[in-house]
This record gives C-alpha cells, structure tokens and sequence, in this order.
C-alpha cells in the first residue's frame, strides 16, 4: 500500500527536515528521489546533505551525473530514468505530484514551506488532486517542539 504524506514545515526548514527524512528512507532500504523544480535549489541541497551531519553519511547525488543510477538518494527536476523507479519520493518546491505515481511507490511525501501562501495553496490543490484520484493521504504540521502531529487524513 502506498503512503502518500503531507508535511507543513512551520517550525524547521526543508534543510534540516529533509536529511533525516531521507536517513529513515535508507534505514528501510528504500532508494530515493527528491524531485525539486530549480536546479540551484538542488545543487544547494546536494551540498546540505554533505554537510549537515558529521556522524550520518548520506550517499548521494544528482540526475546527469556519473553513476546516478547507482545512487541511493537522487536529486533530480524531473521523474528519474536512471535506476527505474523508486520506492520513495520527495517532493519539494513545488514539484508536482503525480497522483498515479505516487500511487505507485511505497512512499511519497510532499513537503512545503507554511511561510509561504502560495507553496500552501498549491499543497492544498495536490491534496484535492490526490484524494479525488483515491490515494489515501496524510497531512501532518510540525508542532511547536519540531515533531510531527497529524492533523488529517483521507480515507
């Protein structure tokens, strides 16, 4: 079954959420693509998730690149031909969900800034998308201490 996940980052930005989502993804065996818009944006992930622990090695790297298809973390702008699907993905920036894709993974999260009104609408329009297409979805916000409460779910 597949989980497709909402997170409101209110509290802690995509930089310091995103690495540990990815670490648990790994921790589960799960390969991964994080599919952003921009690819500044990814170029300056790519460099948050070198740097942002010195006790996890996160390995990584981005769509084009040498031996991308043998990452277990790929970075990419659009749905990620080398090494075939993936049983986790993350969408961020605003990358569009694909609700049949999504439905076809083990796990999908969509992550959007609270601060910014427009990445939350648009969150609320994948939402609706999503739900119409009969994904069953979880909406969770970070809470005040920086854990996730769920707030609602579909289904």
């Amino acid at each position: 079954m597949s989980e497709l996940g909402f997170y409101h980052l209110t509290q802690a930005p995509l930089e310091k959420v995103l690495p540990v989502m990815l670490t648990r993804a790994l921790e589960r065996g799960w390969r991964s693509e994080v599919r952003g818009r921009d690819p500044a944006r990814l170029d300056a992930l790519d460099h948050v998730l070198w740097t942002f622990s010195q006790e996890i090695f996160l390995p990584h790297g981005q769509a084009g690149q040498p031996h991308a298809d043998r990452q277990p973390v790929l970075l990419t702008t659009a749905p990620a031909p080398e090494g075939g699907p993936r049983e986790a993905l993350f969408l961020v920036d605003g990358a569009a969900l694909d609700p049949a894709e999504a439905g076809a993974r083990t796990r999908t999260a969509l992550l959007f800034d609270g601060h910014d009104e427009a990445a939350v609408e648009t969150a609320r329009t994948e939402w609706r998308a999503a739900t119409a297409a009969g994904l069953k979805a979880v909406y969770w916000a970070q809470g005040e201490k920086g854990g996730w409460e769920k707030k609602a779910e579909s289904g």
